[in-house]
Order: structure tokens, then sequence, then C-alpha cells
């Protein structure tokens, strides 16, 4: 399973649903949304930002996480931003793998 951050900011049409169906509601969808594709919700946050929804969830890989923004998107109610997530321990052997890369100017 992969980490995933999906932020997402309502529509006009997609606030009136949660107005109608209420943060609960909405929450129980996801949920099951992302547990249906084999996921798992770790938290969802509502929020007055930037973007109107958190999502922290596990996913069995990418092109799940793909899939859903997909879904997501095309339902029309929100805009939706998938980020992956990394371990420190990820991070820890990411810094560990050698490449070649070279900077501009050298």
């Amino acid at each position: 399973m992969a980490a995933f951050l999906l932020k997402s900011t309502y529509t006009v049409d997609g606030l009136g649903g949660l107005v109608r169906d209420g943060g609960t509601k909405r929450a129980e969808v996801v949920r099951a949304l992302i547990e249906d594709a084999g996921g798992r919700v770790e938290s969802m946050y509502f929020a007055f930002a930037e973007q109107d929804t958190y999502v922290v969830c596990d996913l069995p890989d990418h092109r799940t996480a793909a899939a859903l923004a997909i879904a997501i998107g095309a339902a029309g109610g929100l805009r939706v931003q998938v980020t992956p997530l990394l371990t420190p321990a990820e991070v820890d052997a990411a810094t560990r793998e050698r490449t070649a890369y070279t900077p501009p100017g050298d």
C-alpha cells in the first residue's frame, strides 16, 4: 500500500450537495469509495482554507489513486489533487540511492 493526500475543492454544485447531505454523509461516501478501491482512510477533515477537504489514505498503487481522482473530478462536484506521501524510512532509503545528476551550469 502507498500513502496519499487527497485535497479537494468543492464546485458550486458540490457545495449544494454538501449542504443537502451534510459532512458526515460525505465522509461516509469517501470512506466507501476508498475502501471499495482496496484502500483505507487514515483521516478526513473539512477545512476553511485553499482546499475544502483533506483525506490521508492508503491505496494499493498510483494507478488506483489516479482512477479515484479521475472519477471524482468527472462527477463534477469537486476538483481534486492527489499527492503521494513518503514515510521517513522511505526518504532515508531515497537518500541512499545513488544518481548521476549534473546541476545546471556544471
